[in-house]
């Protein structure tokens, strides 16, 4: 079996904390991104823009572990922000109504700037 490039980094960007993140996010690589997460509130930063653009595929599992990472800075009275522009992805948010819960921007740049 082929290794799995999955690659989750983070940044500053002004107050917020970006999350970038590369690959599928799937039952096996959800746990790195929410370990990521967890690490960052944890961290108190509670401004965090999850960078989905270089996402091709995400499942439920990745839908929850976003839903976690929400929740978690909602106790802070944080911001998690997506930004998405990969149709297979947008479409899942859609489908599951995460779309209305979660403010999506075009880049980060566009998140940074909406505050």
């Amino acid at each position: 079996m082929a290794a799995i490039d999955f690659v989750v980094e983070s940044r500053q960007e002004g107050p917020w904390t970006v999350v970038d993140v590369q690959g599928e996010v799937d039952m096996f690589t959800a746990p790195k991104l929410r370990e990521r997460l967890v690490e960052t509130v944890d961290q108190g930063r509670y401004k965090i823009i999850v960078n989905l653009q270089g996402v091709s595929f995400m499942d439920s599992t990745g839908l929850g572990t976003l839903v976690g990472g929400l929740k978690r800075v909602k106790e802070h009275e944080g911001v998690l922000s997506l930004v998405c522009s990969s149709r297979p992805v947008l479409r899942v948010l859609s489908i599951t109504g995460l779309n209305n819960v979660f403010p999506i921007h075009e880049s980060v740049e566009q998140a940074v700037a909406a505050g």
